[in-house]
């Protein structure tokens, strides 16, 4: 193939990537395969029409008893820093309080880089202590708390002089055991993915020190929120503005090769990005399903970070849902999402395997659907209740007290997790 064809084989590698970097896709590959699935055409699945208003019920219920004046935060990592009633977000500021306030902002903005990018399923026999409190966490909660307690020691910067940052030299020459002490593994206390999170937090450092553009010089996740506020530069006015897509196209543009899914169109990496053969797309998309689940858990997590550093962040609802075992589990779990044939329940899946990519797929659209009924049973609108505030209020912990009512907290579904997919 000669120079020509080359560049025009890599342009069209790119525009699939581009197209599949947007929620716009996320969401309308889910619907062929959901409005699939009501037509019966699924091999896997069957939509129960008749649960969406109980479904919605359950979710409306748990906001209810968890928000009982209806002041719904974002679904965002914070809120597991909150985990048993502890307030470490004001731990942080007090760590921070000699500090102008850009120099706060990009501290919350690597803690909650790294603190996302290390929450993959940890497996049902993982759990952490935390030493100043002695109460035990399980699950995110814990490895949110984990990760707060090894940034705020330094674990992730390569200045010890200047512990409350992440940065790509730190990264880079992150040490797997390391890592593991940090999140008390041993071989009691065993957690899915130790050494592959440790590499995609290295992959993290090499792609930062790759791109000094995006990430500056010393190659820190907060020089996104730099890059992407120029030219008003690290001391943002009141009125500054941003899209929340637009922090989420930054992140997949940057940062899809770090992904260890190897999925690629050519040598354009996809990240989050899984094969199914029913669904249809343009060119060199065709056949592909985007879900960029971390990425989009990334960007939930920095609309705060942004906002406290004086920006206003918009659009919240260019997002989707997660497409991960806690909804997806509950859409099974209420009867809306119905198996097929029971016994796939019994088997271990792969995120690739299609099965699991038309499950996520699912649980994108029909998300959409419970987020509207749950406006409607509460006599409100998209506006005033964003998809963020749902998923908070919430959808998550629907699918998490009926996981837990029916199957000690396991999801429906068993999928092989190397902790940086689910």
């Amino acid at each position: 193939m000669n120079d020509t064809n080359l560049h025009h084989t890599h342009a069209q590698a790119e525009a699939a990537a581009n197209l599949l970097r947007t929620t716009t896709a996320v969401r309308e590959r889910a619907r062929q395969l959901v409005t699939r699935a009501r037509h019966g055409e699924s091999a896997w699945f069957v939509v129960d029409e008749g649960f969406l208003e109980s479904a919605a019920r359950q979710v409306v219920d748990a906001t209810k008893r968890r928000y009982p004046k209806m002041h719904i935060p974002v679904h965002s990592r914070w809120r597991h820093f909150e985990a048993g009633g502890v307030d470490r977000k004001a731990e942080l500021d007090r760590l921070l309080h000699d500090l102008p306030r850009p120099q706060r902002g990009h501290a919350m903005i690597d803690l909650a880089f790294v603190s996302v990018l290390l929450d993959g399923g940890a497996g049902p026999d993982w759990k952490y202590v935390e030493p100043a409190t002695g109460k035990t966490f399980t699950r995110s909660e814990g490895l949110a708390v984990a990760s707060f307690h090894a940034f705020t020691a330094g674990l992730f910067s390569s200045d010890k002089g200047h512990p409350l940052c992440a940065d790509a030299q730190g990264l880079r020459g992150l040490v797997t055991d390391h890592l593991a002490s940090a999140f008390q593994v041993g071989e009691s206390n065993p957690l899915v993915g130790i050494e592959e999170r440790a590499i995609l937090l290295r992959r993290l450092g090499e792609a930062m020190t790759e791109q000094p553009e995006v990430f500056g010089e010393d190659g820190r996740p907060s020089g996104m929120f730099d890059m992407i506020i120029s030219p008003l530069g690290p001391d943002a006015p009141p009125t500054a503005e941003v899209m929340a897509h637009d922090i989420l196209s930054e992140i997949l543009m940057t940062l899809s090769g770090i992904w260890l899914s190897g999925n690629s169109i050519g040598n354009v990496p996809l990240g989050d990005c899984w094969r199914h053969s029913a669904v249809r797309g343009e060119g060199l998309s065709d056949g592909w399903v985007p879900f960029h689940k971390l990425s989009q858990w990334l960007t939930y997590s920095l609309l705060e970070p942004f906002e406290w550093s004086g920006v206003k962040v918009h659009g919240l609802d260019a997002l989707t849902a997660l497409p991960e075992y806690r909804n997806g589990g509950f859409l099974i779990d209420s009867g809306l999402l119905r198996l097929r044939d029971e016994s796939a329940a019994l088997h271990t899946w792969q995120p690739g395997d299609e099965i699991i990519v038309e499950w996520r797929a699912l649980t994108v659209a029909l998300m959409d659907e419970v987020a509207h009924s749950v406006r409607q049973q509460l006599h409100t609108t998209e506006a005033h209740l964003p998809l963020a505030r749902v998923l908070e209020g919430g959808t998550w912990a629907a699918g998490r007290e009926l996981a837990q009512r029916l199957r000690d907290g396991l999801p429906p579904l068993r999928v092989a997790s190397d902790g940086t997919v689910f």
